[in-house]
């Protein structure tokens, strides 16, 4: 028994000498970190002596100075003319014969120009930016960072989404990185990059405020980032990126009542603007499914008075008479459940769900009429064009 606690004691006397070595040694190395910032880091020092984030390490609060330098030379100004027609002169409306004074004068057409922002994608000259910078434009100037100056041809826009897609025939352009899809969270540092009234590139920095906005009434398909990043006129079009430089979105929209920044901008996320981006460059459109319906949200009230268990769904408000859902039995009234077995939560949802769809196919809707739970087949068209947002789909 002697000779078991004799090693006992021995053990825990050896067990309290390592504790207290590793204690010392501890204390010994955040000394030194201290002594020598960065040494116990992936952090590197320059050749000036100057702290440099390693890659994609950018501690929280100190400088995101690396993540901008990897993105700014992706984003561009741009520059748009209209040229707007005047009404032709009344005294000059009939030919004067030629050599007479004032045959063929007319007025000067006065130039429109617009401000807004942009971003290159990829090496070959693709840039993103949004729709209304560039709409109903006759020139399109791209300024890139360093300096130069180039003309723009228009790819294809997409006004559903407000996006935009232009290229510049120029080799070796920096391009973006793309973040992954739902990389963000409510909390994230971001940074929005562009030209707010045109004083030049800035960057400003932000949270990510929230997530899946809908219902705004700034697009036909919405599914913004919310940001108290600053963003102002001239911003729309440009970049807003995380904190390791990668496009989480396009910045398009400001909430304000002075015009300018209050604190609440919204985002294109990247992972719809590669999505109508690809769709552009491979056929200059995107095509979405429609079946001809108009639909609104389902509100406690509505779903009291139709008796329904919950208010998730989408009730039909209108339906385009001849239209694909006309022809499958869907009517007004009728409260729309899923889409191919895909629940439906509410009308936004029900727009996206629909026009994923591609023209041509059959698709099952479960619709509830009454008490009567209906599975009926739509073959869906393909959704035309709209220059503003639509209340269905």
């Amino acid at each position: 028994m002697r000779l078991v606690l004799s090693r006992l004691r021995a053990f825990w006397l050896v067990f309290a000498q390592l504790v207290a070595a590793a204690a010392v040694l501890l204390a010994a190395l955040a000394a030194l970190d201290r002594l020598l910032p960065g040494l116990l880091s992936r952090d590197q020092v320059d050749a000036s002596g100057r702290h440099v984030p390693a890659e994609g390490h950018l501690p929280p609060g100190v400088s995101y100075a690396e993540a901008a330098r990897r993105a700014q030379p992706a984003v561009v100004n741009i520059y748009t003319t209209k040229l707007l027609k005047p009404p032709r002169h009344p005294l000059l409306s009939d030919p004067l014969p030629r050599g007479e004074p004032g045959a063929g004068m007319q007025p000067r057409a006065p130039r429109v120009t617009n401000l807004g922002s942009g971003v290159i994608v990829s090496p070959e000259g693709y840039i993103l930016t949004n729709h209304h910078v560039i709409e109903a434009a006759d020139e399109i100037q791209v300024a890139l960072p360093d300096g130069r100056s180039l003309a723009a041809e228009l790819v294809g826009t997409d006004p559903d989404t407000d996006l935009a897609v232009l290229r510049v025939r120029l080799a070796g352009l920096p391009a973006i990185r793309l973040a992954p899809p739902d990389s963000l969270r409510v909390g994230d540092v971001v940074l929005a990059i562009g030209n707010p009234f045109g004083v030049g590139q800035t960057v400003t920095l932000g949270i990510v405020s929230g997530l899946n906005r809908t219902h705004l009434g700034i697009n036909t398909f919405e599914n913004f980032i919310q940001t108290d990043a600053a963003i102002n006129p001239g911003n729309s079009g440009g970049a807003l990126v995380d904190t390791e430089g990668r496009l989480v979105g396009i910045n398009t929209a400001i909430f304000s009542r002075s015009g300018g920044n209050q604190g609440i901008g919204f985002a294109i996320p990247v992972s719809l603007a590669r999505e109508v981006m690809q769709q552009i460059i491979a056929q200059g459109s995107v095509t979405r499914g429609w079946v001809g319906i108009e639909v609104q949200d389902i509100t406690p009230e509505v779903a009291e008075s139709f008796g329904l268990g919950a208010a998730n769904g989408a009730l039909i408000a209108g339906v385009l008479r001849g239209g694909p859902a006309d022809r499958a039995g869907i009517r007004p009234g009728d409260v729309l459940v899923s889409v191919n077995d895909r629940p439906v939560t509410d009308s936004s949802d029900l727009l996206n769900l629909i026009a994923a769809l591609p023209p041509g196919e059959r698709a099952r809707l479960t619709v509830l009429r009454g008490q009567t739970r209906l599975q009926l087949t739509v073959q869906v068209e393909r959704r035309p064009s709209m220059r503003r947002p639509a209340a269905g789909d």
